[in-house]
């Protein structure tokens, strides 16, 4: 039975290209959305002013049988700067904040242990700011959001680059 895995990574195209052109299978499905708010169904908008407490995140949906949440974890970490407490590279704000979203007790105890591991590693310089809260609702952005590196290629390989994003993962995780 197929599980669900949501994850917030800062600019949510950024986040959903690296899972869709992965080699991690079993997954399924990928959408970008809107989570960890309270306002019902925000638009895009809304979310980018700051004001509805969501932020951008993707939501997978995986075979379990396939690939494991550890591994989902384990490749988001090396999508982000996890310790950074203001946004994600160029995107500032709450609205570009990093967290995982957990499903089950199961899913918090193995992000948590994660974390904690990552932590320890010595790899980063700084702690990690990355949160782990349960999941709630899940809202789906709009239409142009979902699948946005493949529908505008170069426009999202500008804004990847421009971000600084590209160049500072290398730096974190070489």
């Amino acid at each position: 039975m197929a599980q669900l895995a949501t994850f917030a990574g800062g600019c949510f195209w950024c986040t959903e290209s690296a899972f869709r052109h992965s080699d991690v299978p079993g997954i399924l499905e990928i959408k970008s959305g809107y989570t960890g708010g309270t306002v019902e169904k925000p638009t895009y908008e809304q979310v980018s002013s700051g004001r509805t407490g969501h932020c951008e995140a993707i939501q997978i949906t995986f075979d379990p049988e396939k690939v494991k949440y550890q591994d989902l974890v384990e490749f988001f970490w090396k999508t982000i700067d996890p310790t950074d407490e203001t946004g994600q590279f160029a995107d500032r704000g709450s609205q570009y904040r990093t967290a995982i979203f957990w499903h089950s007790d199961e899913q918090r105890k193995i992000a948590e242990a994660a974390k904690k591991k990552l932590g320890e590693s010595g790899q980063l310089d700084k702690p990690i700011a990355t949160s782990i809260e349960p999941a709630g609702a899940f809202y789906e952005a709009e239409d142009y959001h979902q699948g946005y590196s493949d529908k505008n290629p170069l426009r999202y390989e500008l804004y990847r680059r421009g971000s600084g994003r590209a160049e500072k993962l290398r730096k974190i995780w070489q």
